[in-house]
């Protein structure tokens, strides 16, 4: 879990995509969280995480649906949302948290 508090400690906005292999919506957002990272550039940082692989804080985090998507700033979870969501949308979420 300390890995996890360097991740999120930083001054930009940290998407957070909180997936499986197997899970079929996690799989459905993978070109979006590629394409949500590619147009963010480095204005803030994309990370997946395995939650098969990071049982431990998935239930620290209580991550129950898949994919669960968070924006952290700072060390603070300022966005939590389940589920799928558009590329464009995704977007326009971590741009207002710059």
């Amino acid at each position: 879990m300390s890995k996890f508090g360097e991740l999120i400690n930083v001054h930009i906005p940290v998407l957070i995509d909180f997936y499986t292999d197997w899970n079929e919506s996690s799989i459905a957002m993978n070109p979006v969280i590629r394409d949500v990272a590619a147009a963010l550039g480095d204005r803030a940082k994309v990370i997946k995480i395995d939650v098969d692989k990071n049982k431990e804080l998935a239930l620290a985090l209580r991550i129950n649906g898949l994919p669960t998507l968070m924006i952290y700033k700072e060390g603070q979870m300022i966005w939590r949302q389940s589920g799928e969501l558009d590329a464009n949308t995704l977007i326009g979420i971590v741009q207002t948290k710059l």
